[in-house]
């Protein structure tokens, strides 16, 4: 498995969050283990804690997401950086219990966690997935949905880095608010157009 696909952890994260909605999905103990996904073992380390503590990694894994959005790459990665720092873990190599076709060992990089919590482990893991998409693919593949007002966090995989919504139903919904927004734009155009070509009149009294 590829240290970048641990990236998703830091969108899932991020996205329980919509700022400008004023809309909160992380408000229980059940929220936060859904992230973990399959990944069990370690949801049930969680405590109520964490949810707090979640709080606070989204908010800081989301200012990694604005920042590269905006461009500002250094900032970027300084962020990424320091929670890199605090929450570190230990790349090793296991095959679990899966064998290839010639029944050896199906060996791929892991990321071994050792968290004094349930909020340490996720963390460390969405700080390193993410630390690598970036490093492969670039601080401009981090992104946030531009179809106002979602602003979801999406990692761009385009093959020519046109990426601009989190999904096909914000791509949609900002594709059809454009239409039609030159759609009035040309109704207004050609009203005036109309208008300018009406002739004056003028009534004179006798």
């Amino acid at each position: 498995m590829e240290l970048a696909y641990y990236s998703d952890y830091a969108v899932r994260l991020v996205n329980t969050e919509e700022p400008a909605r004023n809309k909160d999905a992380l408000t229980s103990v059940e929220a936060v283990r859904e992230l973990f996904g399959a990944n069990q073992q370690a949801a049930r380390r969680t405590a109520e804690a964490d949810v707090t503590r979640f709080r606070s990694v989204r908010a800081r894994l989301r200012a990694v997401f604005e920042a590269a959005d905006g461009g500002d790459e250094t900032l970027a990665v300084d962020l990424l950086n320091s929670l890199l720092l605090e929450f570190p873990v230990s790349p090793q190599i296991s095959g679990h219990d899966t064998r290839d076709e010639d029944g050896r060992p199906d060996w791929h990089m892991h990321l071994a966690d050792h968290p004094s919590n349930a909020t340490a482990g996720y963390a460390a893991i969405a700080a390193m997935g993410l630390a690598f998409h970036l490093t492969s693919h670039g601080v401009d593949r981090l992104g946030l949905c531009e179809a106002a007002p979602c602003r979801n966090a999406y990692l761009d995989t385009s093959t020519n880095r046109s990426r601009r919504y989190c999904s096909d139903r914000c791509a949609t919904r900002a594709n059809v608010a454009a239409y039609r927004a030159r759609k009035r734009a040309e109704a207004d155009r050609t009203g005036l157009t109309a208008e300018a070509a009406q002739p004056s009149s003028s009534v004179t009294d006798r």
